[in-house]
């Protein structure tokens, strides 16, 4: 079972920035769709980017233009850079691959202020 770890969260001002991590223990890593998802208070869990094995990625439309997410696959990392953030983006954000998801991390606070 590969393990999921992420980090950078924080608080921060509405407009700020903020670049999550996302380690994981195993090089399978290296050919996963990976995902960052995002579950906010009383709210189910939502998609929020991927990126494939060959680095192409995707947005929700929420976040488009705003967060890059990107990949390191020789340190087994997962990044999301998030730039502009919003009120509306805090909530506790976590990384899996997009089918048959590992167990998941303890995920990591954003909590931007308005």
């Amino acid at each position: 079972q590969v393990q999921l770890v992420e980090s950078g969260g924080g608080l921060v001002q509405s407009g700020g920035s903020l670049r999550l991590s996302c380690a994981a223990s195993s090089s399978i890593f290296s050919i996963e769709t990976m995902v960052w998802y995002r579950q906010a208070p009383g709210k189910q869990r939502e998609l929020v980017a991927t990126i494939t094995m060959g680095g192409t990625t995707n947005y929700a439309d929420s976040v488009k233009g705003r967060f890059t997410i990107s990949r390191d696959n020789a340190k087994k990392t997962l990044y999301l850079q998030m730039n502009s953030l919003k009120p509306e983006d805090t909530a506790v954000y976590y990384c899996n691959r997009d089918r048959r998801q590992w167990s998941w991390g303890q995920g990591t606070q954003v909590t931007v202020s308005s």
